[in-house]
């Protein structure tokens, strides 16, 4: 069997190589529980002839973390594996990656498709040496794999579906997108980032630098009225607010509820039910950055609201899969009016109305 190297060359599959480039990696581990041979043995079982080092490197990363469970020494030389074969297939060179992904032209129809914005890379380029210099890649080492993966799976660019950053190089992007001008921060911040003294929210990982610069991660929404004009309005904003990986929360207790009448069409309402579950797939088809992470929609409801107890369970396992939207968060708006009835133990301790019946009056008004 032979193995393809990365600059093309064919090899004959060496046993001892192999076991000398992870044992060359086990550096501080602790050699009475991680076996470099054993993990070579394992490898060996899964190549074929032709195998790129790439790939060799990808099965060892993965065998080695499956023996996490034997000892956790094994998840950090997963992760050293992992980073070492990135390290070989990307730049090292901070200013070039980052032209690199600024001149990335899209495939498809030949258009400029910066990935990161102009002014940010003239910053970078304007500083370039004082930049690259201060960038440490032995850093990258520091992640275990479950870590070192969700950053390559989500957080560091592509061009063209192949990991174009360095983790170095995306806390470097994330500095600079921050500070700007300010170069002093902007490595003070990164040297803080890179040495785990604390780390951003994922919207600011994912797009300082680049042209889309929403840092935020969490933002909130009221319902902007009782209508079909409304709805999806508070829909659309959404929608573009998870399309930038912000999280969203909307107060939903305006909506009316099932039964109450429609003036407009002389009919009844279907309540809120439905639309949650439009809500619910918008938050599934846009889902935060791109196929990122899944979109984080939290609807919130006062407990007068006569859906209330629909509401409720839209998040079960069971029941009919009209009456459910399981993606969505579910949170309950509670008035102080409803703790006291709670702790005063009241006869009558509480009720449910329909918004619809007392139009222009704001949620404090309704639960008095």
């Amino acid at each position: 069997m032979h193995v393809i190297k990365r600059d093309g060359r064919q090899e004959r599959i060496m046993f001892d190589k192999i076991t000398s480039r992870i044992q060359k990696l086990c550096y501080g581990l602790n050699a009475e529980f991680v076996d470099p041979t054993q993990i070579t043995m394992k490898v060996i079982q899964g190549l074929y002839s032709g195998v790129t080092t790439v790939e060799l490197d990808t099965l060892a990363a993965e065998i080695t973390a499956t023996l996490t469970t034997k000892h956790p020494d094994y998840a950090i030389l997963a992760a050293r594996i992992a980073v070492s074969n990135l390290h070989k297939e990307t730049k090292k060179v901070f200013s070039e990656v980052m032209e690199d992904l600024y001149n990335y032209v899209n495939p498809l129809n030949g258009r400029h498709s910066p990935m990161v914005s102009k002014e940010t890379l003239d910053i970078f380029l304007a500083n370039k040496d004082r930049l690259n210099s201060a960038i440490i890649f032995d850093r990258d080492f520091s992640y275990n794999f479950f870590g070192f993966k969700t950053l390559e799976r989500s957080y560091l660019l592509k061009i063209n579906g192949k990991v174009a950053e360095r983790p170095q190089h995306m806390l470097m992007r994330v500095s600079v997108g921050i500070h700007k001008e300010d170069i002093a921060a902007a490595i003070e911040t990164y040297n803080l980032l890179s040495e785990k003294w604390f780390t951003h929210a994922s919207p600011t990982l994912f797009n300082a630098g680049t042209n889309r610069p929403q840092l935020s991660s969490c933002f909130l929404l009221a319902m902007k009225d009782d209508s079909i004009e409304g709805i999806y309005d508070t829909l659309k904003q959404c929608a573009l607010i998870s399309k930038s990986a912000g999280g969203i929360g909307v107060a939903v207790s305006c909506i009316r509820a099932t039964g109450s009448y429609i003036a407009g069409t002389n009919g009844n309402s279907n309540g809120l039910v439905p639309m949650l579950r439009v809500y619910n797939n918008t938050a599934r088809y846009v889902d935060q950055g791109g196929n990122k992470r899944p979109g984080a929609f939290a609807m919130y409801l006062e407990p007068w609201h006569f859906d209330i107890f629909d509401f409720l369970e839209l998040k079960k396992n069971t029941g009919k899969e009209e009456q459910r939207a399981r993606d969505l968060f579910y949170a309950l708006w509670i008035p102080d009016l409803f703790m006291k009835r709670v702790e005063t133990n009241a006869v009558i301790l509480w009720w449910t109305i329909c918004p619809g019946c007392f139009p222009g009056k704001d949620s404090s008004i309704l639960a008095t």
